[in-house]
């Protein structure tokens, strides 16, 4: 039977090949005709009647008396007309392999004995066995990557040295996206395990054709381990091949103004490994860099990168439409007019007839997203039919705005040491005198102090971040050091900074007029007494600001001084003068440690403490002073042990701030001392130190400050808390 169907194998071998052989080249004319006639055919077969096989020692015996160099006198005849139809095709000469041998060792062997046999094979594991089971342990390996943080240099398929840094950077992002990683070497499945594998496979060949090699493969192979149980072994042999470097490079692109615009932006050359990140880099910083630079309408194409497989470099050309080079043009508005384009022109930093500049535009739309009037807003540039004197075309802004609703409530809690606990709340109508005339009323509960006003503030008011407010305000304020009742008037120009645009420069002017009702200690009779002061005051300000951020800076310095010239009425008619000078500065030691370091000093010049109004004198101590000492706790002190405040400060603080994450450790010595005379003596200074959590926010960190007095009085507490928003300075 054997020899049987290894003939039919070679017949049905032969059969289709003969029939395509050039040697058959006379034509059938009969579609029906047989290829062999049924003599042929019964002759060729071998009878199946029903006479007994032969015997296993005569077959042998049979076999053994054939020749072993496979001569075609002994083959069938089908068989030599294979070999001699392939011959006569590849005109080579050909020899036939003997053929295999028939015979098993292992047939020779006595069959086990039938109580030992086992009919059934092991079943294969399922994968709802397996997930019975449990989860199938795997362990991910990859060879052909084995360049470590020591190796300097690793050659490629062509011998070029590839930094080691390569090699770890493919490793590091397949790690960082790999299936077969990130599900910790635990698959329901060996089909999962095989899903993830090729994923992985084509994962780690995006990467490697991200760092030029485009003729890379990645094999992948799975292992079984050797012991019950243990984990499956994936395999993946990285052949990395050549890698592919930069030949010409080209842009299909008219010329632009100035002519290196869009060469000058794109930072690979000649000989670079081709590396997508790069590529992509470099084709999104032309992609900003002309509308950046007057080209409003700039298009950057699709890349055409031609492989030279001889020479392993590649020709890159990227077609760029950059559009008309435009100016800028007039303003259009659209949707719910919030703002007019009068209004509008106020908050840009450009005018009609200045290049276009992308990032001006930016600045436009952020501006007018700050307002807080506008729910959806959005500024695009759209050509425009007129010409600037030069044939420069324009280029108008047409800027949608939706409102947004301008009634606003508003509430904030504090606690400070010395304060006591402070409840503000306030509502807004930040558009009720367009465009951006807000009226706000606000309230004050505290422990120590209540208070209500009423505020009229226009905000960008003729120029940017020019605010001007109109303040009405009553306040009681009881402290240790005075009890007030005071009424106050005031107005108030300033440019400040926002934290859209933090300015270097930044100023503030006004005038305020105030009655005020006070209880204090008077020296010169020893008793407490209560008078009426009214005061005018030109206060004015100005500040330089170097630091990197307006909430939480972390490196820089700022300097502010106040200067306040004032008139008081209580007691006669007093001229004097009020200022005062404060510095910091913020140091990065680390990444996440800051040094930040803070000075005040103060000075009233012009009159005696005794005619001053106490709430205008000096005082130290609290939360935004000297932390440790209760709220203007430092300076003199009445036969009560209770402040009466001075006529100079000065302090000093220092902190070191520890980040991590949206959380920060603050530890800080404050340092400080109020006196009696107009002129800060530097001496006698109380001390406070403490340790502080932060909170960080996007409004600006959430603090709370913990603080001790190393060189407390009579009548000072040990502790002090003080919460807020923000950093201390």
């Amino acid at each position: 039977m054997i020899r049987v169907i290894a003939f039919l194998y070679l017949s049905s071998v032969a059969v289709p090949l003969l029939a395509q052989s050039p040697a058959a080249e006379a034509p059938v004319t009969d579609p029906h005709r047989p290829v062999i006639t049924d003599t042929e055919f019964n002759a060729t077969i071998p009878s199946l009647n029903d006479a007994p096989l032969e015997s296993i020692e005569a077959w042998q015996a049979e076999q053994e008396e054939r020749p072993v160099d496979g001569s075609a006198a002994q083959q069938p005849a089908q068989a030599v007309a294979v070999s001699a139809m392939l011959m006569a095709q590849d005109k080579n000469a050909v020899k036939s392999l003997p053929d295999p041998s028939l015979t098993d060792p292992l047939l020779d062997d006595p069959l086990p004995p039938i109580e030992n046999f086992d009919a059934e094979p092991p079943p294969a594991p399922t994968q709802a066995a397996e997930r019975e089971a449990g989860a199938v342990r795997y362990i991910l390996r990859i060879d052909g990557l084995d360049a470590t943080a020591t190796a300097e240099l690793v050659k490629d398929a062509d011998g070029i040295a590839v930094e080691a840094a390569v090699w770890n950077d493919v490793r590091s992002r397949f790690y960082d996206l790999s299936l077969l990683k990130e599900n910790g070497g635990r698959a329901d499945s060996r089909a999962e395990i095989g899903q993830r594998a090729r994923a992985d496979r084509q994962l780690l060949l995006d990467i490697l054709n991200g760092q030029g090699f485009f003729d890379a493969d990645v094999q992948v192979k799975t292992e079984t381990s050797a012991t019950e149980g243990g984990p499956v072994n994936v395999i993946m042999t990285v052949l990395p091949g050549r890698r592919y470097y930069l030949g010409h490079i080209a842009f299909d692109a008219p010329t632009v103004q100035p002519a290196d615009l869009i060469s000058g932006n794109f930072a690979p050359k000649t000989g670079d490994a081709i590396i997508a990140d790069v590529i992509l880099a470099a084709e999104a910083n032309i992609s900003v860099a002309l509308p950046q630079n007057g080209y409003p309408f700039a298009n950057v194409g699709q890349r055409d990168i031609v492989l030279d497989g001889d020479t392993g470099m590649g020709d890159y050309t990227l077609p760029i439409d950059p559009g008309l080079r435009s100016y800028f043009g007039q303003l259009r508005t659209e949707g719910t007019a919030t703002f007019d384009a009068g209004h509008i022109a106020i908050l840009r930093r450009f005018k009609s007839g200045d290049l276009y500049d992308s990032r001006k535009v930016d600045d436009l739309r952020a501006a007018l997203i700050a307002t807080g009037l506008l729910s959806t807003v959005s500024v695009e540039a759209i050509p425009s039919e007129g010409v600037a004197p030069d044939g420069t075309p324009y280029a108008e802004l047409r800027v949608r705005q939706e409102a947004a609703p301008s009634r606003s409530l508003a509430a904030s809690v504090g606690y400070g040491t010395g304060q006591g606990f402070r409840a503000e709340g306030s509502w807004s109508h930040r558009n009720l005198f367009p465009p951006e005339g807000a009226l706000r009323l606000a309230t004050l509960l505290g422990t120590q102090e209540q208070a209500a006003s009423v505020t009229f503030d226009r905000a960008n008011a003729g120029r940017r971040d020019r605010n001007i407010e109109i303040s009405l305000s009553a306040l009681h304020s009881n402290y240790d050091a005075f009890e007030a009742y005071t009424g106050r008037l005031a107005v108030t120009m300033a440019l400040v900074s926002t934290p859209i645009w933090q300015k270097k420069f930044t100023w503030s002017m006004g005038a305020e007029i105030l009655g005020t009702s006070e209880d204090a200690f008077e020296l010169a009779r020893g008793v407490r007494d209560r008078q009426l002061y009214y005061v005018a005051a030109l206060p004015a300000q100005v500040g330089f600001d170097r630091s990197n951020d307006l909430l939480d800076p972390v490196r820089g310095y700022r300097v502010n001084l106040r200067v306040s010239p004032e008139v008081s009425l209580g007691t006669g008619k007093q001229i004097y003068a009020r200022a005062i000078l404060d510095g910091s500065y913020y140091y990065p030691v680390q990444d996440n440690v800051v040094v930040a370091a803070r000075a005040r000093v103060g000075t009233i010049k012009g009159i005696s403490r005794d005619n001053l109004a106490p709430s205008r004198r000096f005082y130290g101590g609290g939360g935004g002073s000297i932390r440790g000492f209760g709220y203007q706790r430092l300076g003199p002190l009445d036969p009560n042990n209770d402040p009466i405040g001075g006529r100079s400060v000065n302090e000093f603080a220092l902190e070191g701030r520890y980040r991590f994450g949206n959380l920060g450790v603050v530890g800080f010595v404050d340092a400080g001392q109020a006196y009696e005379s107009s002129f800060p003596k530097f001496d006698d200074w109380r001390v406070g130190v403490g340790i502080g959590g932060r909170f960080y926010t996007n409004f600006g960190p959430v603090r709370l400050d913990l603080a001790t007095p190393l060189n407390r009085r009579p009548g000072d507490t040990r502790f002090s808390v003080y919460v807020s928003i923000g950093q201390a300075f």
